[in-house]
């Protein structure tokens, strides 16, 4: 049940939009709203990751 909570994270915090629509802070010329959904790509990575450490060490 624990490797659930690694699956929700990237839903919850792409779902939310509210969070990231604006535009400041900009990172290399990037405004956040899109660099906050690139970011998101390598994180979803590593905690599907860890999700499946957790499945097969059970």
């Amino acid at each position: 049940m624990k490797k659930a909570i690694f699956l929700l994270l990237p839903f919850a915090g792409l779902l939310w939009v509210p969070l990231y629509n604006r535009h400041d802070p900009v990172l290399f010329g990037f405004p956040f709203f899109y660099w906050y959904q690139f970011a998101w790509v390598p994180v979803t990575s590593a905690l599907i990751w860890m999700a499946w450490k957790m499945d097969r060490q059970s």
